[in-house]
């Protein structure tokens, strides 16, 4: 949306001990785009969001926020942010509007200008009738909604949200990714969030792959997905190493193992199965193929699949045959 830089990480390291949770990630996120960090549980997301929201120091490289250097003017790159962290920060045992009038007074706003800031964040976001709920009785999603609201209040220009999605139903996923659309045109914000869902990071203007500290990938949906050789095809068999070993043979085509199933990427993929099930139609049990999705460009960079990961499984187990 903008050549201006909101964010620029370059060559940044944290460790946890002798763990480095970020081995030298940049990363440059455009004025006015909407930018999802990508990747499996423990891949170094958060690390980053922390450092990101002035919360870590990073031990190594240089993150500036706005032109603002993270580490030496920390007050400054604050007033630019609002956040929406992975756990809720609300209180569950005041209103809705007593959550949104607190925040509003550690910004330092007061009076007539607080309530009508206040008041409108809640028409826009659909909350005008439950101002005066607990927070404790709203379903996960209005939740969502008053965490947006606050980190919107003292009208930041970034606004970092950490997994925003997790715990929601596809309704409201659908709703907050309307509504981040909606703070983006309409009031111009930066948005950045960190996702394993790859729902959310279809709907983003740019998408950057993290794995093991590292961005290994960063793109438009449309060019990672570019990435991949043509449509991806996965069979099942009772040998998944003998048909790949017959593959290979009869085809000369780059077939791998993942997760127990013969993994290839080919164009024309319908004209490859036709040509598979007339040659092995007693060896495959069944083909599924399609046009390249996020999860398979994950599998095409890493060899090993996002929830996987995520579960943290022998990853040298699970793809066999060379890298994809």
């Amino acid at each position: 949306m903008s050549d201006a830089a909101a964010i620029e990480v370059e060559n940044l390291r944290h460790r946890y001990g002798k763990r480095e949770a970020l081995a030298g990630v940049s990363l440059r996120v455009a004025e006015r785009d909407i930018v999802s960090l990508l990747g499996p549980n423990g891949s170094g997301k958060t690390t980053l969001f922390k450092i990101l929201s002035t919360l870590l120091p990073p031990v190594a490289g240089s993150v500036r926020i706005f032109g603002h250097d993270v580490a030496r003017q920390p007050h400054a790159v604050r007033r630019c942010l609002g956040i929406v962290f992975q756990h809720p920060s609300l209180d569950p045992k005041l209103t809705v509007r007593e959550n949104l009038l607190h925040q509003g007074h550690l910004y330092g706003l007061h009076g007539r200008p607080l309530r009508l800031r206040l008041e409108g964040l809640l028409a826009e976001f659909g909350l005008a009738e439950r101002g005066a709920d607990l927070v404790a009785t709203l379903s996960g999603g209005l939740q969502r909604r008053v965490e947006l609201a606050k980190a919107l209040l003292h009208e930041p220009r970034l606004l970092l949200l950490d997994e925003p999605s997790t715990g929601l139903d596809p309704g409201a996923r659908h709703d907050l990714t309307r509504m981040l659309q909606r703070v983006r045109h309409e009031r111009g914000a930066t948005i950045l969030l960190t996702t394993h869902i790859l729902d959310d990071a279809e709907q983003s203007d740019r998408v950057g792959i993290i794995d093991q500290g590292r961005v290994i990938a960063e793109g438009t949906p449309a060019e990672l997905k570019a990435r991949v050789g043509g449509d991806v095809i996965s069979l099942l068999a009772a040998r998944p190493d003998a048909l790949l070993e017959k593959l290979r043979a009869r085809f000369a085509c780059e077939a791998v193992l993942v997760d127990g199933m013969v993994r290839i990427e080919r164009a024309q993929g319908h004209e490859f199965v036709r040509d598979v099930v007339e040659a092995f139609p007693e060896e495959v049990q069944s083909i599924t193929f399609g046009k390249p999705t996020l999860e398979d460009v994950f599998v095409h960079l890493t060899g090993h699949r996002l929830w996987l990961a995520q579960e943290g499984g022998d990853r040298q187990g699970r793809v066999q045959g060379g890298s994809p």
